[in-house]
């Protein structure tokens, strides 16, 4: 964990107890929802019955970070808290109300589930893209907010370039990090889909899968095979070709066709006018 990420939820937290001290507060488990922006998609049911256990033995340790909305408390941190709250049916919350903008509440909601390392690469993409087009600032001015790496950030955000059905192999945990990385290699993406069924069905890893993606970049690229024309198109570009005095290509599709008459010049575009005027 980059020291630089833990400071800056740990001086967060810090800043609370400093400067409001007596603000927690209970409030209506009702009138709390969940964060908007969220990074964390995925939440493991046998983590939030484990949770709900502790509370109901413990009740809640650390107080919601909550910030006030018009129909109650958006959830700043702590969701997992609040969904194991609501299993064990608490009528209320120890909370702590903060006066938060949209891209803060953002950012620290991206802080504290980096922390705790519960995102999978591709909601970690999300939340890094997100949050540079919120607060509209560069790769690498996130890697100083957030303590990461600007190579890390790159990497993590290269993955959403791949095809949806690849990423929802990362993000439900088929693939993995390194597995895609080394897909943003290939050269060929025609040959992406395949690949990818042959890494699960054989469960390669990524060293595996690196040798097989270079193996495959060295391969030559299959030579297109030119088509023959119709007989009647090739006759018809014979008589313009010498109506013309140039080059022409015809190409026939399957509702419509093209003709593409070849010219050296302006005065050579002129007198190919001229003929066709006649």
């Amino acid at each position: 964990m980059a020291k630089g990420l833990g400071r800056g939820l740990n001086a967060f937290f810090q800043d609370i107890e400093e400067k409001e001290e007596d603000s927690i507060q209970e409030v209506p488990l009702k009138d709390c929802r969940p964060n908007p922006y969220q990074p964390r998609k995925t939440f493991h049911a046998d983590a939030i019955e484990e949770l709900k256990e502790s509370i109901l033995q413990y009740g809640i340790i650390q107080p919601l970070i909550v910030r006030k909305s018009i129909k109650g408390y958006e959830i700043v941190v702590g969701e997992r808290r609040y969904r194991a709250a609501k299993q064990a049916e608490l009528q209320t919350i120890p909370v702590i109300v903060k006066d938060l903008s949209d891209a803060r509440m953002m950012e620290l909601a991206l802080l504290e589930n980096l922390q705790r390392e519960d995102l999978s690469p591709i909601e970690e993409a999300h939340a890094y893209a997100n949050l540079m087009n919120e607060l509209k600032i560069t790769q690498e001015e996130l890697s100083k907010r957030l303590g990461k790496s600007r190579s890390h950030i790159a990497n993590i955000v290269r993955l959403l370039s791949l095809p949806e059905q690849v990423i929802a192999s990362i993000n439900n945990g088929e693939l993995s990090m390194g597995h895609g990385r080394a897909l943003l290699g290939l050269k060929d993406k025609n040959k992406l889909i395949p690949l990818v069924n042959k890494i699960r069905h054989e469960k390669l890893n990524v060293r595996q899968v690196e040798k097989l993606i270079n193996q495959l970049n060295e391969q030559p690229a299959p030579k297109k095979v030119k088509e023959k024309k119709d007989i009647f198109i090739q006759e018809r570009e014979s008589v313009l070709r010498e109506r013309l005095g140039t080059s022409v290509n015809i190409r026939q599709g399957k509702r419509k066709g093209k003709i593409e008459i070849e010219f050296h010049s302006n005065d050579d575009l002129e007198r190919i006018m001229e003929v066709l005027e006649k």
